[in-house]
């Protein structure tokens, strides 16, 4: 997340900005002339990863235990490099083995991974109109973000349309202790697991980034009790953000919904009058699509 200004067209901006990420993501050779040719993904495949792949795939329908002799002959693979794949993916937990049969059948992390691809589909699609409003209504940058291991990263987000805003890069990731949207998701998480795993570390961006691990906990008590969280300049100095949690059916904190712009724009007596109620609304209305139910 940064601070851009812009005074031409904001919508060509992004897409130059578009083009340019996409063009430093496509893979290129050089010819004897010097110019780029494309070349096409296919040739990157990795064929270990291809055939792990392929392994996950014989376990469809009511076929779910197979042995390293069928898979063999189904993957036409030595039986070596069959019980390799198997040996592979069962330490990640995608595979795991019948030990009274000695076969193999798919492992939890599959289902795992499966829910968090619909959670998230799911989540996309309610939040994409949610954040579209809430941008057009606040004139700022609207994100939705979720937690990935010590990081929140953003999955769609709608710039402002002012020439000075805040852009947000989906897929990056943003620091929890010093963002609203991370203290959203931090004063959620249960006080064993959070002094374990998300306090050890919390470094200063800025001369506002709370770094001692009593007055964050302390902090985050009080996000919990509010309901948001706000960020003054914590991790880009002269950006403020609010946040607030979304809940699926579960009642679980799934996400977050995030303001952010320039700090002479949301000043603190801006956000109390005329933010924390418009969040409290987009918040309550996003986890009503997605099931909860207060």
């Amino acid at each position: 997340m940064r601070e851009r200004q812009e005074t031409g067209n904001s919508h060509q901006g992004k897409l130059d900005t578009s083009a340019e990420r996409q063009l430093n993501r496509t893979p290129f050779l050089y010819g004897s002339d010097g110019d780029p040719v494309r070349r096409e993904k296919t040739n990157y495949i990795i064929q270990s990863v291809s055939h792990a792949f392929d392994v996950l795939e014989q376990f469809a329908g009511d076929q779910d235990e197979l042995g390293v002799t069928e898979l063999s002959k189904r993957l036409k693979l030595h039986k070596n490099n069959v019980f390799r794949l198997l040996a592979t993916l069962e330490s990640r937990g995608y595979i795991e083995q019948n030990k009274a049969s000695e076969s193999y059948r798919l492992g939890i992390r599959c289902l795992q991974v499966g829910n968090n691809y619909v959670s998230q589909m799911g989540l996309l699609k309610q939040a994409q109109p949610i954040i579209e409003k809430l941008a057009a209504a606040a004139r700022e940058t609207a994100f939705v973000g979720v937690l990935r291991k010590w990081a929140v990263v953003p999955l769609a987000a709608v710039e402002s349309d002012q020439a000075i805003r805040l852009t947000t890069n989906v897929g990056d990731a943003l620091p929890l202790h010093c963002t609203a949207s991370g203290k959203v998701h931090l004063a959620h998480i249960p006080q064993a697991e959070l002094q374990e795993n998300y306090l050890t570390r919390l470094d200063r961006l800025t001369d506002r980034t709370l770094t001692d691990q009593v007055a964050l906990q302390v902090h985050l008590r009080r996000v919990t009790e509010a309901g948001y969280a706000v960020e003054l300049g914590e991790h880009i100095p002269d950006v403020n953000a609010i946040a607030v949690p979304i809940r699926d059916y579960t009642r679980n904190v799934v996400g977050s919904l995030a303001l952010a712009g320039p700090a002479h724009r949301m000043d603190t007596a801006r956000i109390e009058r005329e933010m924390v109620p418009l969040m409290h609304e987009a918040g309550k209305n996003l986890s009503s699509r997605l099931g909860f139910e207060a």
